[in-house]
Parts: C-alpha cells; structure tokens; sequence
C-alpha cells in the first residue's frame, strides 16, 4: 500500500509540474505578436479642445506595455514622423488626438508611406477627429468626426463575436462614456461593435436622428480595416480619464493592440506608392 501511495503521489505531483509549465507557456504565449514589439503613442492636439484623458491614456498604455513584454514611446512632437524613426515601430496609437497634428506636409506624407509600408495603427476616441482636412487621412480612420451625444451612460454591442480584437470585451457593455457620431464614412472598415441608439436619453432625439443619418438604431463604435497596404483598429469610446482604469476598457484596448501588431509583417518601402500625402489611393 505504501509503495501505491507513493507511485500516486509521484504522479499527481508531476501532473501538477506540467500543468503549471503549460500555463506558464499559455501565460507567456498569450501575446506572441507583442513580445519585444515597440509602438509609437502620439499624443499631440492641433488647435481646439484638448481631452484631459491624453495622460491617463499613456499611463494605461505603459501598464499594458510593462504587463505583456512591448515597449512603448510616447511623444507630442510630430517631428517623430520622419522615416528612419518610424521603422522602429510595428504599430502607432493615436490617443485622442484632435485637429491637425503634424506640422508639415513632409510628415504627412512620411506618416502615410509608413502605412503603405506596412505599418499598423491604433486610433482611439477623439482620433476621429484628426486631420480633418486630410482626404486620405479621414479615408484611413473610416471617418471624420462629426458631433457626439452629451456624456452619459449607453449600451455598446458587439456584433463580430469571432473577431480576435473582441476577446474578453462584453457581449452588451453598459458604460458611461460619448456616443460618437461621423460623417465621410469610409465603405472599407469591418464595424465590430456599435452604438446601441435607443438606450441614449431621449432629450436629443433630433440630433441623434440626424447624425445616424441612414444607420438607425445602431452606429459604428469600433471598427477594423486593411487599407492602403496597412492595418487599422478605431475606437471611438475613451472619453473620461476614468475609463483607462477600468479593466474591462483596458482589455479592450490591449486586444485591439495585440491584433493590429499580430499583423505586422515588417515594413517594406518598395510597395510604396506615393510621392504626395494627396496622392490617390491605391486599392487592392
């Protein structure tokens, strides 16, 4: 009886050692594509309202960075936008960024070379509201900014379950946050999740009715899309400072992160195409 006691024990102790191994290799595997990857955090706002957010943001970002092995630089210079700096990184986010934010068309054009490159992108709320007066710009984003509901608590739907970027995030996710609204739609973008209209308060009917112009009861909130050679995640939720402490949100920046640099494959200039920032856009 002994001996069966101890052969027993033996195995559920090196049951136990490789159930521990296997969820060490899970936990470190979790995010492959973001292992000893570096993104670019930009942060600068052109002339309007600036979101007090921006800072809380990067703190988040750095959290996510430390907690699954990529590094991360932060900067409000647009003077970053410059060739032989831009390939150093797989992704680049724009936290609620606002207006125009690059200072010279140079860096325009070196922003959207990058993308045509290769490059990926991760825009987050008030991004919608960038470069404006940029065509392809706008075209990339999926759309530009056209007014939000005052801040409030509303219901957001997922209706891409299967999407990678959607792991962990809420099927219906109540929040409080701005319900934004765009106009210059772009056909392009895969809408992953949406604005559910009818659990807004009812006091601004008429505005919400016309900025959802033909979408109804549902509008655009995150969405995905290949384009113009690169890769491009958008949400427009992050409105309070509050929200880049909250796990749940943060999940769901971490898993639009992680699926935007999971498609990273290198930056390869020989597929540019463009020699101006207004240059047409080259379909697939």
């Amino acid at each position: 009886m002994k001996k069966i006691f101890y052969f027993k024990n033996i195995g559920i102790k090196c049951a136990l050692f490789f159930c521990i191994i296997l969820f060490a290799n899970i936990t470190y595997s979790s995010s492959p594509s973001l292992n000893k990857g570096k993104i670019l955090v930009y942060t600068k706002n052109g002339k309007g309202y600036v979101h007090d957010n921006i800072p809380f943001a990067v703190t988040s970002i750095k959290e996510l960075a430390d907690a699954n092995n990529f590094e991360i630089d932060v900067s409000d210079d647009p003077s970053v936008f410059n060739k032989s700096n831009l390939q150093k990184y797989k992704l680049i986010i724009f936290t609620s960024t606002n207006n125009d934010v690059f200072d010279t068309d140079e860096q325009r054009l070196n922003f959207r070379q990058y993308i045509e490159a290769g490059g990926g992108f991760v825009g987050i709320h008030s991004v919608t509201g960038t470069e404006r007066n940029w065509k392809w710009f706008k075209m990339m984003l999926g759309e530009t900014f056209s007014w939000h509901a005052k801040y409030q608590k509303f219901k957001v739907l997922k209706i891409n379950s299967n999407h990678p970027s959607m792991k962990g995030v809420p099927d219906s996710w109540e929040r409080e946050d701005e319900c934004y609204f765009g106009k210059e739609l772009y056909p392009g973008i895969q809408v992953l999740m949406v604005h559910d209209l009818e659990s807004l308060q009812k006091d601004q009917t008429d505005l919400i009715t016309k900025n959802a112009g033909s979408f109804a009861n549902y509008y655009p909130a995150v969405w995905f899309q290949e384009f113009d050679g690169g890769n491009i995640w958008v949400t427009a939720l992050g409105h309070s400072k509050e929200s880049y402490q909250d796990p749940i949100f943060k999940n769901h920046l971490l898993q639009g992160i992680r699926f935007i640099a999971s498609k990273f494959k290198g930056l390869d200039y020989t597929k540019v195409h463009t020699t101006s920032k207004d240059d047409e856009v080259k379909f697939n």
